[in-house]
């Protein structure tokens, strides 16, 4: 399969779900769902494949412990995790595309790993300057959540200690619905996107690494 791009009608699809987010839409639509969505994106990490292997979201949503949440989400994301320890994510909806890189939710052991190296000054100072770097070439910079205090053990006048109180560490760029959208041109995009935050995955992979905590014990 040779990726082409997202059509237009995939936009138009979670345009429609998102006015009516049931269940008897979705039955009704699935068959737009697969060809417009789920196959390009498919075609898109096949393109990608050096970042993976990837993982590809379910496109309903769990409602066993979430009241008031809609069945199906409205966004279609793609998530590949490498040896080191980086993720790589793109995601697709309504409103375009989103690419991201880093360690967007650390596990307790992570954590431990990430704030410590923060806390060291030549380590923390590097990735302080990193951050800034990738914020000035237009990156946001994100995590699942911060603490609103210093983690206990650590000082809250730190001078680094608004990295300290992140729970992860990710950088993204929203790249919206540009005509370029529908053609090649995404996998170049993506790409560019993901090697740009290369030298932020580098520090975190060397100084994090992946989490040996039991999966069920991630906050994923």
């Amino acid at each position: 399969m040779v990726f082409r791009g997202f059509p237009v009608e995939a936009i138009e699809f979670y345009e429609h779900l998102e006015a009516d987010n049931s269940k008897a839409f979705w039955l009704e639509n699935k068959h737009r769902f697969v060809q417009y969505v789920k196959t390009p994106m498919l075609e898109l990490t096949e393109a990608l494949d050096d970042f993976g292997p990837f993982h590809m979201f379910r496109p309903n949503n769990d409602l066993r412990f979430a009241k008031n949440k809609p069945p199906y989400k409205t966004a279609q994301g793609a998530f590949g995790e490498s040896e080191g320890g980086a993720g790589h994510y793109v995601q697709f909806s309504a409103r375009g595309l989103l690419g991201g890189a880093g360690y967007y939710s650390m596990a307790k052991d992570q954590l431990q790993r990430f704030r410590d190296a923060v806390v060291v000054d030549a380590t923390g100072e590097e990735i302080v300057g990193l951050v800034a770097d990738a914020a000035h070439r237009g990156f946001q910079i994100g995590s699942i959540g911060e603490l609103k205090t210093a983690p206990r053990g650590y000082d809250r006048a730190h001078p680094r200690i608004e990295l300290i109180r992140r729970k992860g560490l990710m950088l993204s760029k929203n790249f919206g619905a540009p005509e370029w959208l529908h053609s090649q041109q995404v996998v170049r995009r993506i790409r560019e996107c993901w090697e740009g935050a290369g030298r932020v995955c580098a520090w975190l992979d060397a100084h994090v690494g992946p989490s040996t905590e039991p999966p069920d014990d991630r906050p994923f």
